[in-house]
């Protein structure tokens, strides 16, 4: 058995991270001694060790919970966990895409600089218009 100091260390986890897991019901109530320390087994490391594993892969909390409630149903069918993880490939496509367009723009702030003195720098001004910009990236998001 593990105290919550150990199980913290062994997955990279924080105590409080442990903690918030337990109060939100993806980690289970574990169990305790006489004095009510904590205390967890094999069972708990591996299921910490999932969801540690699942964040770092960027799942939402609620992905999470759902791919452990079907990793505790061995019998259901294996094409809702698949579903999941499309969406999560979904989501880190748009991101990926987001990062693209942002290195364009940081690529081509940094090319129009002619970098002579600060009250012509086009990397000040680019930064200064971030309405006009901001508005035109919602533009072309619709």
């Amino acid at each position: 058995m593990l105290a919550i100091g150990t199980l913290a260390k062994r997955t990279g986890t924080k105590v409080q991270t442990i903690r918030y897991y337990e109060e939100i019901g993806i980690m289970p109530e574990p169990g305790r001694t006489e004095g009510g320390q904590r205390r967890y087994g094999d069972a708990e490391l591996d299921r910490l060790a999932f969801i540690r594993h699942s964040r770092q892969l960027g799942f939402s909390l609620d992905a999470i919970r759902e791919l452990l409630d079907l990793s505790d149903s061995p019998g259901r069918s294996c094409a809702e966990v698949d579903a999941i993880a499309q969406r999560q490939l979904r989501d880190v496509e748009a991101r990926i895409d987001r990062l693209e367009a942002l290195r364009a723009e940081l690529h081509r702030m940094i090319a129009e600089c002619g970098s002579n003195r600060v009250a012509d720098c086009r990397i000040l001004q680019v930064l200064r218009d971030h309405g006009e910009c901001l508005s035109d990236h919602a533009k072309a998001e619709t």
